[in-house]
């Protein structure tokens, strides 16, 4: 990574001026340019990539929020103080409770805007409850796949006329010594830099999980995982941070995924967790309760031997698994296997028989584990596996925000007009992998950007 520099001067005499300039076309990004358009704001979105995607198109796609249209047409009671409890409650309380309450409250608004004004169509995932939450509360786009949602969100951006310059990498931020920004310089693929002043920064670009330096000093439990995030991942934020003297925050916290088909390299989705399937490794055993959640889960594979397992399900689990893209693309790929019985099982594992037999035997409805499990279902032959290890997708650090994600100096004091959210901000997820609640990293993006334009639109209205 090329380090971000920071420049200081009085003035900006750049040839373009725009009120709002946004880094990064994800969704936070693209939320953000929305319901700027939707105020009358003029924006600019500078995107990296030749076509945004980000983190976002590598998602499931999956976003919770209480109190949407969606939801309500299902008539499920929930609140924004309920969805912000369930965040606290997977992160053990260290989440940030004034963001935890901010995207909450944020989130369901945000979601009808996106559907009602700008033509986005979500359903609700009400056949089961990922891990954590405590109502059916996770929308999707049809597609439900995080590409789909990223197709959607850039059809919006160019029905609304949205300017995206993309192939336009931000290496210059200019501040005056203030302490307000003045605009940025950005990279052109030719070599050429180009200069856009503005009245308000939104920093909505990336966290570290690409890489891998900060990633073996931030999170050396994950240093030699998979990284199965977008390469585009690589810190910035966080260096501009740091030379702007910035606090930084929950650089500990991230989303790891236990279930990486390998050697294809997709995602199993965690839903067959929730509904029986199990994870058994090399030995033929259990190794932790499936049902925690599928972030921490990453941990727990990676201490296996040879850092793999095997995701085991049974034929009613693989009709279930068929209604998630994700599993098909996996399945698509090579990565079920079918076995006619145990010894087949146990076979492809290469663990011994009665190991295999005695692990399966515990899996009976009502039955306890030991690790706290309580099974739903028994699994019957055949059998269904797939060898998966555990990845890292995306970090949860980064600046430290208050509730308007207005980006904080060391000594808690709002920079005036730079503001941050999604990967480049502090999530709600605490300072480690299991207080990662399911989707807390599509909430803090559309939450966190519908937010960000709020406080620049209020920001150029009390401009001189």
């Amino acid at each position: 990574m090329t380090l971000p520099v920071i420049r200081r001067a009085e003035r900006m005499d750049a040839p373009v001026h725009v009120p709002v300039a946004i880094v990064g076309a994800g969704a936070c990004g693209l939320t953000a340019a929305l319901m700027l358009r939707d105020a009358g704001i003029e924006c600019v979105v500078l995107e990296r990539d030749a076509v945004p995607s980000g983190s976002t198109a590598l998602s499931s796609g999956f976003v919770p929020a209480p109190c949407t249209r969606v939801q309500q047409s299902k008539s499920i009671d929930d609140s924004p103080q309920l969805f912000a409890a369930d965040i606290q409650a997977k992160a053990h309380g260290t989440a940030a409770p004034h963001l935890a309450t901010a995207y909450a409250e944020a989130i369901g608004p945000a979601m009808d805007a996106l559907q009602a004004r700008h033509g986005l169509d979500f359903v609700l995932l009400d056949d089961f409850l990922y891990p954590g939450h405590s109502r059916h509360r996770m929308h999707a786009v049809p597609e439900k796949t995080g590409a789909g949602l990223m197709a959607r969100l850039q059809q919006a951006a160019e029905t609304a006329d949205v300017p995206t310059v993309t192939r336009a990498l931000v290496r210059e931020l200019w501040l005056n010594e203030r302490d307000e920004v003045l605009g940025v310089t950005y990279e052109r693929p030719d070599g050429t830099l180009e200069q856009l002043s503005c009245d308000a920064l939104i920093l909505a670009c990336n966290g570290f999980g690409g890489n891998a330096a900060m990633v073996q000093q931030l999170l050396p439990e994950m240093k030699d995982a998979t990284f199965a995030g977008h390469t585009g991942n690589d810190g910035s934020a966080i260096a501009w941070g740091r030379a702007l003297g910035a606090r930084l925050a929950d650089l500990g916290g991230y989303q790891g995924h236990g279930s990486w088909a390998v050697p294809q390299g997709a995602l199993v989705s965690w839903a067959l967790m929730m509904e029986g399937a199990v994870q058994i490794n090399a030995l033929g055993r259990r190794f932790h309760d499936e049902t925690g959640g599928y972030s921490e889960a990453a941990v727990q594979v990676l201490a296996q031997p040879g850092s793999v397992a095997w995701n085991v399900f049974d034929e009613a689990l693989l009709a279930f698994a068929r209604s998630f893209p994700d599993f098909c693309a996996a399945e698509a790929a090579g990565a079920l296997k079918r076995c006619e019985n145990e010894a087949a099982l146990a076979a492809l594992i290469g663990c011994d028989a009665g190991a295999l037999h005695a692990t399966l035997a515990m899996v009976a409805p009502g039955a306890a584990a030991p690790d706290g499990r309580v099974f739903k279902r028994v699994l019957q032959a055949p059998f269904y596996a797939v060898k998966v290890t555990g990845a890292l997708f995306h970090t949860q650090g980064g600046l430290d925000i208050d509730a308007h994600c207005h980006v904080l100096h060391e000594d808690a004091r709002p920079f005036k007009n730079l503001l941050a959210a999604g990967g480049a901000a502090r999530g709600v997820s605490g300072n480690v992998v299991w207080g990662y609640l399911s989707g807390n990293g599509l909430l803090s993006a559309i939450a966190g950007g519908y937010i960000a334009a709020r406080s620049a639109a209020t920001l150029l209205e009390t401009k001189p």
